[in-house]
Formats: C-alpha cells, sequence, structure tokens
C-alpha cells in the first residue's frame, strides 16, 4: 500500500483540525462586551478573545463571512417565499445573500448625513 501525500493547500490546515473549540458561558454583560469590541476593532469574536488572551491571530480573516444554521424546514420556508425549488441551496442562499446585501446598504444609507 502506498501512502499519499496530502496537496500543499491541505498541509496548512493540519493544526486548525487538531484545535479544539472552547466556549465560555458567562453573564450576558460579558457577552455583549466581548462582542462589542471585537465588531469595533474589525475582528471576529474569537480574535477577540485570542487578542486578550495574548495570542496569536491571523493578520486578516482568511474567509470575511457570515453564518447561520439553516433546517431543512428553513429551506422549505425560503423556498416557498422566493419562489424556488426546496433542493436548489445555492439559488436560496444567492437570495439570501442579497437580502443581507439589501439589509446593509439600506442601514449605511440611513446613517449618512
Amino acid at each position: 500500500m502506498s501512502v499519499t501525500r496530502k496537496p500543499a493547500r491541505w498541509q496548512s490546515s493540519d493544526a486548525a483540525i487538531k484545535a479544539v473549540q472552547v466556549a465560555f458561558d458567562v453573564e450576558e454583560k460579558v457577552l455583549e462586551t466581548v462582542r462589542r469590541t471585537a465588531f469595533e476593532a474589525n475582528r471576529s469574536t474569537s480574535d477577540q478573545i485570542r487578542h486578550l488572551l495574548g495570542l496569536p491571530t491571523a493578520s486578516r480573516p482568511k474567509r470575511p463571512r457570515l453564518t447561520v444554521s439553516l433546517t431543512a424546514a428553513d429551506y422549505a420556508l425560503l423556498a416557498e417565499r422566493y419562489g424556488l425549488a426546496t433542493d436548489d441551496r445555492l439559488a436560496i442562499k444567492e437570495r439570501v445573500t442579497r437580502v443581507l446585501i439589501d439589509f446593509a446598504n439600506a442601514r449605511t444609507e440611513r446613517q449618512t448625513p
């Protein structure tokens, strides 16, 4: 049996695979303060915690993104709302992305004098 090498682009993820996610149960005040500070510093919440602990962080986000968990029922509801097939998750994702962009644009326009 021969051993194949991982492609170079996969080798850099080895450390991340070995990392363990740790959750902290804290008061709402702590949660809100860390999130707000992270937002103001343009950091993820995770990077803000690493910064507070003096741990290294990436100089810039690798993939700046927003995430949400959607159930099959959520997809069905969104498909119906947008007139799409329930199994066309890419089209649903594109419509949701447009909703997020429109939301951000509307909020930005209201805040500019």
